[in-house]
């Protein structure tokens, strides 16, 4: 039996996932995915590899939220306070 971080490990290095995706394959809470990814990432950097965040995007006018270091959906965009946003989705790739 792996652990919750080994199992989205394992996940995220054969597929992007969004948060929900994750939460749904190792049966556990959207809220605890975020914090297992924040340890899976630093993790995964003595191992050569990343976690690479694909960037959530304002489905009102287009805005990415590049910039952004947290693992979770913001709550509104900047630019129009639209607040439909979609998730980001992660992936550990090699380098």
């Amino acid at each position: 039996m792996q652990t919750i971080r080994k199992q989205m490990s394992g996940l995220l290095e054969k597929e992007e996932m969004s948060a929900r995706e994750l939460s749904q394959a190792v049966r556990i809470r959207e809220k605890e995915v975020y914090e297992h990814l924040a340890h899976i990432g630093r993790t995964v950097n003595t191992k050569r590899k990343k976690l690479v965040i694909t960037p959530s995007q304002c489905l009102g006018c287009g805005y990415v939220f590049k910039d952004r270091k947290r693992f979770t959906r913001p709550g509104r965009c900047p630019h129009c306070k639209n607040e439909r946003i979609n998730n980001p989705a992660y992936r550990i790739l090699s380098f």
